[in-house]
């Protein structure tokens, strides 16, 4: 009662509380029967890069491991010429239906063609995916510079720098605004609290420029300062940006639950995965009230890549092992995601990446291989 006096008046966070209250039965909102098959349909963007070969790995390995999830797929690229209004429109309309999606990197051109917006960032505004959460944690067997990390970074992602408001204002001035609000901030704490509460976590680091940036990173932390308040239980805790990412290189064991505006939060997300082994191997997700999005945690489409059968398909992977958890399918997540460990663990298929010379193709046959004889298919 005490929170909802608090932020009384506020729609968007209300709105985080809805999903909220879904998180804790790992699939609240999608309480629904599943197809008359008994397949859970699922909106599938393979994106740009090796993101369809990704997605190829995915079904080969859904289809061996009997993943009752029937696939809605669409493609969505500005780079290949299938990017419309038309496209987009399908996605939504299958998104609609299905509230969970597993999508490839959608690449963003940098070219200026007439819309600042790019689709992906559009798609994610039209379904208020405020939330962005990446679980960064060292694979058991894979050796980095630090070991045994285990943090999330959770990022706000509908406004900050990523606005796509900018003009030239006079003749080589271009002024591009950054948009913080009491209500999105407010939202996107409140959904770190309570994730920090539900899955057990202590620490909640809010990552800021308010030094220099005073009213706008100024609210942002604010609105953190009074949300943290209602949850005496959690140490809070801030950090400016650019000491993050210091703190993060030096001593990264400190962190638990880092919460932080757009851009930061795409800065860290990178940065973090470093740790742990590269972009290849970090899973992540994108959630709003209504809606579960499943990608790789650092979004890359490795375009040097493509066609070459060398991307590492543990991050994409691990996104459906937990799309899978997120349906309340346990079993069929707990074998893909103990699977793809034990291929990492055993050290003799590695992708480039990680230092080995095994192929996606290799690496996916080794985890067929490991669903086998554990899980008796």
């Amino acid at each position: 009662m005490a929170l909802a006096g608090a932020l009384k008046g506020v729609r968007a966070a209300s709105a985080g509380g809805r999903f909220l209250r879904g998180l804790s039965s790992s699939a609240a909102l999608l309480q629904k029967p599943a197809q008359a098959d008994g397949a859970f349909p699922v909106t599938l963007l393979p994106g740009d890069g090796v993101g369809p070969e990704l997605m190829h790995s995915v079904k080969e390995v859904f289809k061996v491991a009997g993943v009752p999830v029937q696939f809605d797929e669409h493609h969505l690229s500005e780079v290949q010429n299938l990017a419309s209004e038309e496209i987009l429109d399908q996605v939504l309309e299958s998104m609609q239906k299905s509230k969970v999606a597993l999508i490839g990197k959608i690449h963003t051109p940098m070219e200026y063609k007439g819309e600042l917006a790019s689709y992906d960032m559009r798609l994610r505004r039209k379904l208020d995916l405020f939330a962005n959460v990446v679980h960064v944690s060292s694979l058991p067997g894979y050796k980095t510079r630090h070991n045994n990390l285990d943090l999330v970074i959770i990022r706000e992602q509908t406004e900050g720098e990523y606005s796509s408001l900018e003009h030239e204002s006079a003749k080589g001035v271009i002024e591009c605004l950054k948009i913080i609000t009491r209500a999105k901030s407010q939202r996107i704490a409140k959904f770190a609290f309570d994730f920090a509460t539900k899955k057990g976590r202590n620490k909640v680091t809010a990552v800021h420029k308010a030094n220099i940036m005073k009213l706008g990173d100024g609210l942002f932390l604010r609105c953190c300062e009074e949300v943290a308040e209602l949850y005496p239980k959690i140490t809070f805790d801030t950090m400016i940006i650019d000491n993050c990412c210091m703190q993060l290189v030096q001593n990264p064991y400190q962190f638990d639950v880092l919460v932080m505006p757009n851009l930061y939060g795409n800065i860290i997300d990178n940065l973090a995965a470093g740790l742990v082994g590269g972009a290849g191997v970090v899973p992540g997700e994108s959630y709003s009230a209504d809606f579960a999005v499943f990608e790789m945690g650092a979004r890359h489409p490795f375009a040097q890549a493509v066609g070459r059968n060398i991307a590492n398909p543990t991050a994409m992977l691990l996104s459906s092992a937990n799309m899978l958890r997120h349906l309340n399918l346990e079993h069929h997540s707990a074998m893909i995601s103990d699977a793809v460990k034990k291929v990492i663990k055993m050290g003799k298929v590695r992708t480039q990446d990680m230092g080995g010379y095994s192929t996606t193709s290799d690496f996916i046959k080794s985890v067929i291989d490991h669903l086998h004889p554990h899980y008796g298919i």
